[in-house]
């Protein structure tokens, strides 16, 4: 768990973190930094791809990446095979997010690369642009909290996913079929999306990335700012889009626990670093990461 002290609080009162967990002990974000890094060892690219099943789907090479002149990724490899689900972990800053926003366009990339598809189908998608990622490469990014447009409808939210499609027609033909998939939704169709609850917009993100039928689902927090009873449903969707739906899915999540137990592999960054990378559930037994990441 990541939770930093504050006031004169003593550092020994018990304190519950984001992950719901009571601790005894309280662990100061710089510290988990510190404690990381010293955990850190090298990954080698036998054991990134010996994770991937089969060719990897999705593979980034030697990427440094950040904003502007500035360099968050150094060095960082991935691969995770197809209808394989990632979850990235790591202290604040470690560069987590980065990595989504390299894979959709959102950064500088000063070398590597990034390439989707398995085998001669590969495709190096490192210079497309996001709208080129989406629509031409099935590339879908699901923002954090709080991406929906709160006057416009549900059904009117939906549309908005298919913008990059050729015709209006096909974008609420796809909505209808996510209104018959999500029941839940279809009830809401017609209210403005500000009136749904948390677990309900995030049901909405989804679906809205869902729209142009993408093959890599980009997952951004999806915890985040929900009820335990929403967290567990947003989880079950993602389950059933991978296993059901057969999509292939990189998270990052701040409930290291709940990404971990979600995904097949799981890679802690520190630093703009890969730090440690192992089966999910692996990792999830190992007690440093247990320790600095899970709350004990």
């Amino acid at each position: 768990m990541m939770a930093e002290t504050g006031g004169d609080r003593p550092a020994t009162e018990r304190a519950v973190g984001y992950h719901d967990i009571d601790t005894d002990s309280i662990i100061s974000v710089e510290q988990v930094n510190i404690q990381a890094q010293k955990l850190a060892e090298k990954v080698g690219k036998d054991v990134i791809s010996g994770l991937a099943s089969g060719d990897p789907f999705v593979k980034i090479e030697g990427l440094r990446a950040g904003y502007g002149k500035m360099e968050i990724l150094h060095d960082f490899d991935l691969q995770v095979g197809e209808r394989q689900s990632l979850c990235l972990i790591g202290p604040n800053g470690a560069g987590k997010s980065t990595v989504l926003h390299s894979i959709f366009g959102f950064t500088n990339i000063f070398s590597g690369s990034i390439t989707i598809g398995a085998g001669a189908g590969a495709r190096d998608i490192t210079s497309l642009s996001p709208n080129q990622k989406l629509r031409e490469a099935g590339i879908a990014y699901i923002l954090q909290d709080k991406s929906v447009f709160p006057a416009m409808t549900v059904e009117e939210n939906l549309w908005m996913g298919g913008y990059l499609m050729d015709k209006p027609a096909l974008a609420k033909q796809k909505a209808e079929e996510i209104f018959e998939k999500y029941p839940r939704l279809a009830e809401r169709r017609n209210k403005p999306a500000g009136v749904l609850s948390g677990g309900e917009r995030r049901l909405l993100e989804i679906s809205r990335a869902l729209v142009m039928d993408p093959h890599l689902l980009l997952v951004d927090e999806p915890s985040i700012g929900l009820e335990p009873r929403f967290i567990d449903m947003v989880f079950e969707i993602l389950h059933d889009l991978q296993h059901i739906d057969g999509k292939t899915i990189i998270m990052v999540e701040q409930n290291a626990k709940k990404g971990l137990e979600f995904a097949d592999i799981g890679y802690v960054l520190v630093s703009g670093e890969l730090a440690m990378a192992d089966m999910g559930d692996t990792l999830l037994a190992n007690p440093d990461v247990g320790r600095l990441f899970l709350g004990g």
